[in-house]
């Protein structure tokens, strides 16, 4: 089976079950877990930030931001496509009462000036707006990279609007090697920031929040009013040591890998996609209008059919992920398998 849906379907390596296997552990709810302390203090020096806290998902870790940054009846900003307020359940007005204000852009990246004429007045008849949440690399849009200047730029124009800001940067070691920056860079102008071990980096479970030491220190209280509060959770911990020490530095070959898939798709009848805009291993494309209703369902079951794993997101859009159990020759079977099923949607 080839699975592309997502990054996330990876395996724990051999070095990770070995380091589940031995890790030393203790309570986490108490502040007792060695492996999770370590973890906890590496993910804060990567990311540039004072402290860290390790979550069991990255909805958790945006949400907690959320709560932290944010108060009941305010708004808060994102673009329209972004994670937090297309995948994430409500869960910004569920746990913390607040109302997303979504921005439409053309590319997937919010300008100063989109960002500026969406903060509400300091009038009392409108809704403040408390938080801009950016996304690091951008999920529906084929995992685009933002820089550290566009970043700096929307930060700042939140800021001086009294607003927080939020990262999601559920791959934001992505971003890093497609921009050759590190992700301590992308992370600098905002005030926190989340990302996953569980995606490209291939560890089985978690997230971290990190940001300054007094709020991280305020996320361990929502993290468990969320109901995440964990035990011996070092087991889990180890693996992500492993990821942050092993699974870094191998992630251009995803990229690579992605931008090779799209450039194949790119030469297929009905398919719709710009692989110059394939920058890291998230790859969203677009089927033209077909016979049939819903040609993305069609090609995303014909590829099943034939033992290739994806996710149709519309009757027109699809996606494919690339990760450390892809390999070169996934990538030409997916093409091959494309081929057949595309000539009969399209003939």
């Amino acid at each position: 089976m080839i699975d592309l849906r997502s990054d996330t379907v990876t395996h724990p390596t051999p070095a990770m079950r070995q380091a589940m296997a031995t890790a030393e552990v203790g309570d986490d709810v108490y502040g007792e877990d060695p492996t999770v302390r370590r973890l906890e203090e590496r993910a804060a020096e990567k990311l540039g930030k004072q402290a860290a806290i390790f979550v069991p998902t990255g909805t958790m870790g945006n949400q907690v931001a959320i709560h932290l940054h944010t108060r009941p009846g305010s708004e808060v900003i994102l673009e329209a496509r972004a994670h937090i307020f297309n995948f994430e359940m409500g869960a910004m007005a569920v746990w913390s009462g607040v109302l997303p204000r979504p921005v439409v852009t053309a590319d997937g990246l919010m300008t100063p000036e989109q960002v500026a004429a969406v903060i509400s007045p300091p009038v009392s008849y409108r809704t403040p707006t408390t938080l801009l949440c950016l996304e690091n690399t951008h999920n529906m849009w084929s995992g685009l990279p933002m820089d550290a200047a566009r970043t700096a730029a929307l930060a700042a124009t939140a800021r001086s609007r009294g607003l927080a800001v939020h990262l999601d940067g559920a791959r934001i070691f992505n971003a890093a090697a497609a921009l050759g920056t590190s992700a301590a860079s992308l992370a600098a102008p905002c005030d926190t920031v989340m990302f996953c071990l569980s995606k490209g980096l291939a560890a089985p479970i978690g997230s971290l929040l990190a940001g300054p030491a007094d709020l991280i220190g305020e996320a361990r209280r929502v993290r468990k009013l969320f109901g995440g509060g964990m035990r011996q959770v070092g087991v889990l911990a180890a693996a992500g040591l492993v990821a942050l020490d092993e699974m870094v530095d191998r992630l251009a070959d995803d990229h690579r890998r992605a931008r090779h898939l799209a450039t194949g798709l790119a030469e297929l009848p009905g398919v719709e996609v710009d692989p110059t805009r394939v920058w890291t291993n998230i790859l969203v494309f677009r089927l033209r209008p077909a016979a049939e209703p819903a040609p993305a369902a069609r090609l995303a079951a014909g590829l099943g059919e034939r033992g290739i794993l994806c996710i149709a997101f519309s009757d027109h859009e699809l996606r494919m992920v690339t990760h450390v159990e892809i390999d070169d020759l996934a990538i030409e079977a997916t093409l091959a398998a494309a081929r057949e099923v595309l000539a009969g949607i399209y003939p």
